[in-house]
Formats: structure tokens, sequence, C-alpha cells
């Protein structure tokens, strides 16, 4: 991976690993829907007018259904259930479940096509990363609610699935732009949801409020800029492998900041999973090529 290419991903595993800590925050004083609403409206602020002045805007959106089918995946739907499952479940674990993307990025686009193929190494990896999984739910999350597991679950799958739209069918959309037009079609469709909720925001204290604007400005508006730039750089595949260190980003700002515990099933799940994506998401080696003999021409 070149230099730039680790300074991207180094940037990205430390800001994505933060917004797990910022969601609890906020959602204990403001519901899901005005969470998400808020940090898609600051990101919007922030990348819309920059790509509208690049004269981007026009060549973006004519490509768009592939972009809303990115925007459902990346944001309009992970976002939302990503902050409904932290209201029952700790930063900390929600980070290392959410850890599994690479793992099912490998997996989706192994089902799609990929021409890299699953070795034995990629499979023990896989495996080992359900492993990890399965420790985690056995240990940690006992009575925990099934439905936000289950948010955490299809967060995981939107996740893994969105940037192979990025790669396949939006190689010629500026990052900034796809990510402009995604967060401000995310903003509408929660509009009228978070009107209805407005009044939580006068009562909200400064700490949530400035969770939300962190959200906003640096967990969206920058991150994003910095993720497709991240993907043009090393590839979709290669670009989740920053859910390697998220995890570890949100084990210890939970831990140190909002006194969770460090379970069991956190000391023993989280290196298993982390183990098991590394394997999984590891390049197969190069098919040797036959050459094909010529044919000389009648």
């Amino acid at each position: 991976m070149s230099r730039r290419g680790w300074v991207l991903f180094l940037t990205m595993a430390l800001v994505w690993g933060v917004p797990y800590l910022l969601i609890k925050v906020a959602v204990g004083e403001l519901s899901p829907v005005v969470v998400v609403f808020g940090r898609c409206v600051i990101g919007a602020a922030l990348l819309l007018p920059w790509t509208i002045a690049r004269g981007q805007l026009r060549p973006a959106l004519r490509h768009w259904r592939p972009l809303l089918v990115f925007t459902v995946l990346e944001m309009t739907g992970p976002w939302l259930l990503l902050s409904y499952a932290e209201t029952s479940l700790s930063s900390s674990l929600t980070g290392v479940l959410v850890a599994g993307v690479p793992f099912v990025a490998a997996l989706a686009a192994r089902l799609s096509g990929d021409e890299d193929r699953l070795t034995p190494v990629r499979v023990a990896g896989m495996l080992l990363g359900l492993a990890g999984i399965v420790v985690l739910l056995g240990l940690d999350v006992s009575g925990a609610d099934l439905l936000a597991l289950g948010a955490v679950a299809l967060t995981v799958i939107g996740y893994a699935t969105a940037p192979m739209i990025v790669s396949r069918r939006l190689p010629d959309v500026p990052g900034v732009a796809a990510s402009s037009i995604a967060l401000f079609l995310t903003a509408v469709v929660y509009t009228p949801f978070a009107l209805a909720r407005a009044d939580e925001i006068g009562t909200a204290s400064g700490r949530a409020l400035l969770s939300v604007a962190v959200l906003g400005v640096v967990c969206t508006g920058v991150a994003l800029a910095l993720f497709f730039a991240l993907i043009r750089e090393v590839g979709p595949q290669r670009a989740l492998v920053i859910t390697f260190l998220n995890p570890a980003v949100a084990v210890l700002l939970g831990v140190v900041l909002l006194d969770e515990p460090f379970t069991l099933g956190l000391a023993v799940g989280l290196p298993v999973v982390l183990l098991g994506c590394v394997l999984a998401t590891r390049r197969s080696p190069a098919r040797e090529v036959l050459p094909v003999p010529a044919v000389d021409a009648a």
C-alpha cells in the first residue's frame, strides 16, 4: 500500500472509531432519527456547496440509480439502525460487532463473481471471524435486545456492500459529489420525522448537541470524502480493513470515557474477530497464466 494509502487508512481507522462514542452520548437525550438528521444536514452543508462549485453535481446525478442504492446501503439504512442499536447496546460492543464488515464484504464479493478466489486461509478466516462473533454473542449479549442485534447485523450488510457499488457502478463519480448527494437525500428522507421531534433539541444538553455536531463535521463530512479517496487508492475490500482498528478505538473510548465494562466477551471475542477478518480479506495469490500458443494467420 502506498504512503498516501497508509495515511488515509490510519486516519479513517481513528475517525470512524469515534462515532460509536458520539452516537451513544447523543441517543441518551435525542431520538435516533434526530441524530441521523443532524449529522446529515451538517455533512451536506459542508460537502454540497463544494460539489456545486466544482461543477460536479450534474454529472454525478446522471448516475442517480446507483447513487440511490449507495445512499440506502451506506447512510439511510445503517445510520438509523446503528443509532437505534446503541440505545440499548454499549458503544464498545457495537463497534466490535461492526468489525464483521470485512468478513461479509469478502463473502459478498465472492458471491457476486469477484475474481479473487477463496483460499483455505480465507475460508479459515471467515470461520474464525464467525466464531469470534459467536463468542461475543454468547458472553456479552445474553438478555440483550434482539432487535438491536438485528439492527447491527443489517448495518454490517449495508456497510459491506456499499463500497462495491462505488467501485463497480460509480467509478467516474467524485467521492465528495457522491457523498454530498447521499447526505442530502438522507436528510430529506428523515426531515418530517426529525421535525416532529424538534422539541428534543431545546431540552438536550450541550454535550449531546456537541456530539451531533462532531458527528456531522468530522465523522461524516470530512470522513466520507476521505473514505472515497481511500477506496480509490486501495480498493473496496482493503478500504474496509479500517474496521479492524475501529473496534479497538471504540472499545478504548467506551471504557475510558463512558465507564463501559471491559468484559470477558470483549477480551476474547475482539482479537478473534480481528484475526478472522484479517485472514478473510487477505488477497489470494495470483493465478499462474499459461502462455497461449501463437496461431499463424491463414
